[in-house]
């Protein structure tokens, strides 16, 4: 199943995306899409049944009440080459601030200042039941969902301005996610996903999951040893190759452009850029 939020900015409701292509309200079953209601998506009323959205609502984050957003740093090995990186021995951890997660059609908001900021198409993915020192084997179990992420990155902020890498990623509007959170039955094999993304209908990121160093079930395992993963947690995999930074030469958004990106039965984002 699709599973969405909808509504105004902080007034979002659940819902979920019917086969007929309407939204249907899950307001009245479940207080919203986080904590233990993650763990027991499959249990909710048959869609039919759910009460029919009109028009056309800007879409929330697919998720809500998230603790932690963890990011995935180099784990394309041909984004990783692009970028003249090594792949790295282990995965490289770091964390997005949780502030910086807004709908998938919400504005890229260029922080001042900003000479660097950039794009990266990402699958997420996110927890729906807590994991504490699990097996590979045992991960798809405590995945609650798949969706589409921009992690978008302010390459100046990240890697010229001393220290790690989260205030190049955490601005405002720096984690555009959703439209839906597709469940697990619907995502045959998250390591064969085509993903892209285009600048003002520019093709820039090409690429596939299949190119992941580190796949999903290894990460949550991995990811497991150190902390606990809760319920809404996402973990964002990292990108393919075609970002700007890579570019020679580099090449960064701009107000007034338009970034579009999608991963295959994840849905697409589409995201105007405006300076802050």
């Amino acid at each position: 199943m699709k599973f969405l939020r909808y509504g105004e900015t902080g007034q979002e409701k659940p819902g979920l995306l019917h086969k007929d292509g309407t939204i249907r309200d899950l307001s009245g079953v479940i207080p919203d899409l986080s904590g233990e209601v993650l763990t027991r998506l499959s249990t909710l009323p048959d869609p039919d049944s759910l009460p029919v959205v009109s028009g056309t609502p800007r879409l929330g984050p697919c998720v809500t009440g998230t603790g932690k957003f963890i990011c995935i740093g180099l784990n394309y090995s041909d984004h990783a080459a692009e970028t003249g990186a090594k792949v790295p021995p282990e995965p490289i951890i770091f964390m997005k601030a949780t502030s910086a997660i807004c709908g998938p059609n919400d504005p890229i908001l260029i922080p001042r200042g900003s000479e660097k900021t950039d794009w990266e198409v990402e699958l997420g993915v996110v927890i729906g039941k807590p994991a504490k020192y699990v097996t590979e084997a045992e991960a798809p179990a405590h995945i609650a969902g798949f969706c589409v992420i921009n992690d978008v990155s302010e390459r100046a902020f990240q890697a010229e301005r001393s220290g790690q890498w989260t205030k190049g990623k955490s601005c405002d509007n720096f984690g555009q996610t959703g439209p839906w959170l597709v469940t697990p039955d619907e995502v045959a094999d998250p390591q064969d996903l085509k993903m892209w993304l285009t600048v003002d209908g520019q093709m820039m990121q090409n690429g596939s999951t299949k190119t992941m160093v580190y796949g999903v079930n290894f990460l949550i395992s991995y990811l497991s040893q150190f902390f606990t993963l809760h319920p809404g947690d996402i973990i964002s995999t990292g990108t393919p190759p075609g970002v700007g930074l890579g570019m020679k030469p580099p090449r960064f958004l701009k107000a007034g452009e338009v970034v579009e990106l999608g991963i295959d039965g994840l849905g697409t984002q589409k995201q105007l850029c405006v300076q802050d």
